[in-house]
C-alpha cells in the first residue's frame, strides 16, 4: 500500500514537469500523502501482540506417550507431549513471538515413577530449563505435604500464585496466603494481570493428610477484589485468573458477577480439551488438556493501551513434528537413569490398549479391579475411585501385546495405598452412590468434583447422570441379586491418609474396617505375574442410561466438545 502511495507521487511529481499540477498542488497531494503514510504505520506499529503459552496436567510425563483423541466416533491414538518435545515447540514458537509469556497452571509434582522416586525433586531441573513465567499450584502439590510443596514450588525459578490457599493457624483459624495472589507481566508497555485459584476440594477430593497446615477458600471471596486492584490500582490492560478448578467450576465462576473485569480463565484440572474457548457471561474459559500432549496458545492484541482483539488455539504437540530438543533430552535422562531398571521392567502384558478417559468405564480401571477382585475373592464389592490421571498406552513390543511396566503402574497408581476391607449395608451402598453420581454430574457445576464415575466390580448399577439429584441409581444388582438394603455386603478400596478409621473411598460409618498386608501396587503386580497377558474389557458394571457409554466428559450445557 505504501510502495502504491509513492508510486502516485512519483507520477504527480512527473505531471507538474508539464504543467498540469501546481507546485503547491502538489506539496498539499505529498503532505496528504504523508499523513496517510503515518496513520498507515501507526495503525500497524501501534498495535502490540502478546502472546500467552499454558501448559496444565503434565503429571510428570517426560517422554512422549500414546494419546488418545476422539474422531469419527472412534478412539485414534498418536504420540505426543514430553518435556523435549515440547521444549521443541516452545523454541519455536517463541521465535514467531518474542513477546511470549510461559505459565504451568498445576499437577506438576505428582503422576510418574520418577516423581515418586525423588519426592518430585527430579522435576525441578527439567522446569526450570523450560524456562516458565508462572506457575500455579495444583490439587496434587500438595501429595508430598506441605512443607515440601513449599520447597519443590519454592525452587523453580518462576513467580507462583495463589490466592485461595492460606496457612492455618490451628482450631480453623486464617493466617496469611502461603503464595502472592497474582502477579503482573509488564510487555512493550503493557501490563497483563495473573491471579492464581487452586480447587478448595483438595482436603474432600484427596487424602486429608496431604493438605494439613493449609486453608483453602473459594475464589468467590476474593476474586473482585483482586480484579479491582488489577484493573484500578494497577492498571493492567488484561486480567486474567489462571485456575485449576476443573471445567465445570471455572465455567460456574466465569458466570458469577465476582469474574467482571476478567478477560479468560486459563484453567486445568478436569483434562478437558477446550480447542474453541467457552464464551460465559463475564469471560472466557479455556483448558488445554493433560500430560503435554498440548500447549494452549492465546494471542491478544492491544491498541492504545487497550485489548482488542483475541486468538486462542489449542497446539498438539506431536512429536513426529516438534523433535526432542537435545539438552533437554540429556537432562532428562540424567534425572531417571538411578531410577531405569525399576521405571522400564515389564511386570506383565495387555492384549488391548490401556486408556482412562471415558467418564464411566475404562479399561485401565478394569484392570485395577480385577487385580483387587483376585487377590481378595471373597469380597462382595471392589472399589477404586474415578481416577483421571494416567496416560493411554497402546504399543505393543516385539511379543505383539501391550508392556505394562512398573513406571506404568505408577503413573496409574501414583500413591501405593494399602488396600483396606469392611462392610457395609445395601442402604449405605445406594446413598454413597447417589452422592458419588451426583459429584459428577451434578445440575450446578458448583456441586462437581474433578473425578469420572467411582468404579466397581462385584456390582451393577444402572443409573442416569442427567436424573434429579437423589434420583439417579435405577437398579442395583450384587451379584446377580437384585440389593437388599437391609443386608450387610463385604467392601475393599484403598486407604487414603488421614481418612476416619471407619471410611473406604469416601463412604462413612464402615463396619468392620481392617487393613490387609496387601498394597495396589503389590497387588497389581502379583496379579501380572500370575495372569499375563490380560484382557481388561470394561464389564458394563456402570451402566449409563441417557448418555453414550462412550461419554469423554461431564461438562454439559455449552458449545464444547471433548476430542
Amino acid at each position: 500500500m505504501i510502495k502504491n502511495r509513492r508510486k502516485f507521487i512519483q507520477q504527480i511529481g512527473a505531471l507538474s514537469g508539464v504543467g498540469l499540477v501546481s507546485a503547491t498542488g502538489l506539496s498539499n497531494v505529498a503532505a496528504a500523502e504523508s499523513s496517510l503514510e503515518d496513520n498507515h504505520r501507526n495503525d500497524a506499529s501501534d498495535i502490540t501482540i502478546l502472546t500467552i503459552l499454558q501448559t496444565t496436567d503434565v503429571h510428570c510425563q517426560v517422554h512422549p506417550h500414546d494419546e488418545l483423541f476422539w474422531e469419527n466416533g472412534k478412539s485414534v491414538f498418536r504420540k505426543t507431549g514430553g518435556y523435549a518435545h515440547i521444549a521443541d515447540y516452545l523454541t519455536k514458537e517463541k521465535k514467531k513471538n518474542p513477546n511470549s509469556f510461559l505459565i504451568d497452571t498445576g499437577d506438576m509434582f505428582q503422576g510418574s515413577e520418577l516423581s515418586v522416586k525423588t519426592l518430585g525433586k527430579a522435576m525441578v531441573p527439567i522446569l526450570n530449563a523450560l524456562n516458565y513465567d508462572l506457575y500455579l499450584p495444583g490439587n496434587w502439590e500438595v501429595i508430598y505435604y506441605k512443607k515440601a510443596m513449599q520447597t519443590l514450588l519454592g525452587a523453580l525459578h518462576a513467580p507462583k500464585v495463589c490466592a485461595n490457599m492460606f496457612h492455618d493457624l490451628g482450631d480453623g483459624k486464617k493466617g496469611e496466603l502461603i503464595f502472592p495472589p497474582y502477579h503482573i507481566w509488564h510487555s512493550n508497555g503493557i501490563k497483563i494481570g495473573f491471579i492464581g485459584y487452586t480447587d478448595p476440594l483438595v482436603p474432600i477430593r484427596q487424602s486429608p493428610n496431604y493438605s494439613k497446615g493449609i486453608i483453602y477458600t473459594k475464589p468467590e471471596e476474593n476474586l473482585a477484589h483482586y480484579v479491582d486492584v488489577l484493573r484500578n490500582q494497577e492498571q493492567c490492560a488484561a486480567v486474567m485468573v489462571i485456575a485449576h478448578l476443573g471445567l465445570s467450576q471455572q465455567l460456574h465462576l466465569a458466570n458469577q458477577p465476582v469474574c467482571a473485569g476478567v478477560d479468560y480463565i486459563l484453567g486445568g484440572d478436569t483434562h478437558e480439551r477446550v480447542r474453541n474457548p467457552i464464551v460465559c457471561k463475564y469471560a472466557k474459559v479455556v483448558e488445554p488438556g493433560a500430560f503435554g500432549s498440548f500447549v494452549g496458545r492465546l494471542e491478544l492484541s492491544f491498541k492504545d493501551g487497550k485489548l482488542i482483539d483475541d486468538v486462542y488455539s489449542l497446539d498438539e504437540v506431536n512429536a513426529a513434528v516438534y523433535k526432542a530438543d537435545k539438552k533437554m533430552t540429556a537432562l532428562i535422562n540424567q534425572y531417571e537413569q538411578p531410577f531405569t531398571n525399576q521405571i522400564y521392567a515389564i511386570a506383565g502384558y495387555s492384549t488391548i490398549p490401556l486408556y482412562r478417559y471415558f467418564v464411566v468405564e475404562n479399561p485401565i480401571d478394569t484392570l485395577i479391579l480385577n487385580a483387587i477382585k483376585w487377590k481378595l475373592p471373597e469380597m462382595d464389592i471392589v472399589l477404586s475411585n474415578g481416577f483421571r490421571f494416567c496416560p493411554p498406552r497402546t504399543t505393543p513390543d516385539s511379543t505383539g501385546n501391550i508392556p505394562i511396566t512398573e513406571g506404568f503402574i505408577f503413573d496409574m497408581l501414583p500413591v501405593d495405598s494399602t488396600v483396606r476391607t469392611g462392610a457395609v449395608t445395601g442402604k449405605q451402598l445406594l446413598d454413597w452412590l447417589e452422592k458419588e453420581l451426583n459429584n459428577v454430574f451434578a445440575k450446578d457445576a458448583d456441586e462437581r468434583f474433578g473425578g469420572w464415575v467411582v468404579k466397581f466390580k462385584g456390582m451393577t448399577v444402572k443409573f442416569e447422570a442427567f436424573a434429579d439429584k437423589g434420583k439417579r441409581v435405577k437398579e442395583i444388582k450384587v451379584g446377580n441379586d437384585l440389593i437388599d438394603l437391609n443386608k450387610t455386603y463385604t467392601i475393599c478400596a484403598c486407604e487414603r491418609a488421614g481418612d476416619p478409621v471407619d471410611m473406604l473411598c469416601r463412604m462413612r460409618n464402615v463396619k468392620n474396617p481392617k487393613n490387609t498386608p496387601f498394597t495396589l501396587h503389590s497387588t497389581m503386580i502379583d496379579y501380572l505375574k500370575n495372569n499375563s497377558p490380560v484382557t481388561p474389557s470394561p464389564e458394563k458394571n456402570a451402566i449409563i442410561l441417557d448418555a453414550p457409554e462412550t461419554l469423554l466428559t461431564q461438562v454439559t450445557g455449552v458449545d464444547y466438545t471433548f476430542r
